[in-house]
């Protein structure tokens, strides 16, 4: 029966299905060891478009209308689009769902939007309030260091910890349906404040969100790594990635060769120069809808676990010095034949 199991964890009775979903990515995410795996690859990082703000947009808008034709559902048949992206007042996803007619839910949280999206459109699916949902969201390298940091021309100099904000966006429609990829259960995240300050060093501050949900989630159903044939955070980085590793090896833990990290996945990290690998609201979407969905369906793996985290920060946040909230929200994919 569908219902809450555990402290915090969500059982989905129909096990709402995925219907349809498309990746869209930029130049260099299209050099990257992903590059066959997306439907869509910009070589005008503008996408034809006069800022970088429209351009983000306009990822937004090609995925969400490429998942609604590989779903063959017209937008309009949709209930409810849940969306988010990293600008102020998510006006990416504002922008790019206004003429769509279908019932918007703006959401924001950061890296972890598209774990947050695809959760709450499994519970308006399993519910029956909705017959089907989009998730989606999409973020952009060049808008998110014009808002967090300095503009491009200012040309700042890097730290090994930061990451790279991945110019991309990734939608996953939901539904009723009889086989295939199905979610089948999530971990909500709470708020977890490990005190981390430094803006370049994220995966530092949402490591310990991801190791929360995740021991949250293995107490509520009972399972360990084990039972999962992979396990995705998205986006904690090298960096993050080790110190979730170690965490869990401070529990008595092995997480092992079977845990992967979308931030780390969607670059070469060593010819790439993008620091400790990806992050923003394009990267586990983008992942997700472009690499894992398309490797379930083909059998590759198929139970998955995919934990998307993120940083809950704001510009003016980090300017008073305060300090960086991490978030980490866990879905269950299951492929049934």
């Amino acid at each position: 029966m569908s219902g809450r199991i555990g402290k915090r964890s969500i059982v989905f009775d129909t096990k709402p299905a995925v219907l349809g979903y498309a990746a869209v990515v930029g130049k260099k995410e299209g050099e990257g060891p992903l590059k066959d795996r997306f439907d869509r690859i910009l070589e005008d990082p503008y996408n034809g478009e006069e800022s970088w703000e429209k351009a983000e947009t306009s990822l937004i808008r090609d995925s969400f209308t490429l998942a609604c034709s590989k779903a063959k559902l017209s937008a309009s048949a949709l209930d409810a689009v849940y969306a988010g992206d990293l600008l102020n007042q998510c006006v990416s996803s504002a922008f790019a769902l206004k003429d769509s007619g279908v019932p918007y839910f703006g959401l924001y949280g950061a890296c972890s939007t598209m774990a947050e999206a695809l959760l709450l459109a499994s519970m308006s699916v399993e519910a029956g309030f909705a017959a089907s949902a989009c998730a989606v969201t999409g973020s952009h390298f060049c808008s998110a260091e014009r808002q967090y940091r300095f503009p491009l021309e200012y040309g700042g100099q890097r730290t090994p910890s930061s990451q790279w904000t991945v110019t991309g966006a990734g939608a996953v429609i939901l539904g009723k349906g009889r086989s295939g990829v199905r979610v089948s259960c999530a971990t909500p995240g709470r708020i977890v404040d490990a005190g981390i300050t430094d803006m370049s060093n994220m995966g530092a501050a949402m490591a310990p969100a991801a190791h929360d949900t995740l021991k949250a989630h293995f107490a509520d159903t009972g399972r360990s790594s084990q039972d999962y044939d992979a396990i995705f955070t998205g986006d904690l980085g090298a960096l993050g990635h080790d110190i979730l590793e170690e965490l869990f090896r401070e529990d008595g833990t092995e997480l092992g060769v079977r845990y992967m990290d979308c931030g780390v996945l969607i670059y070469e990290l060593r010819t790439q120069e993008v620091g400790a690998g990806g992050s923003g609201c394009g990267c586990s979407a983008s992942v997700l809808a472009g690499h894992i969905l398309p490797a379930m369906r083909d059998g590759v793996w198929k139970r998955v676990l995919f934990a998307a985290t993120g940083a809950l920060l704001s510009p003016t946040s980090a300017q008073q010095g305060s300090s960086i909230p991490g978030i980490c929200h866990a879905l269950v994919l299951e492929k049934e034949d």
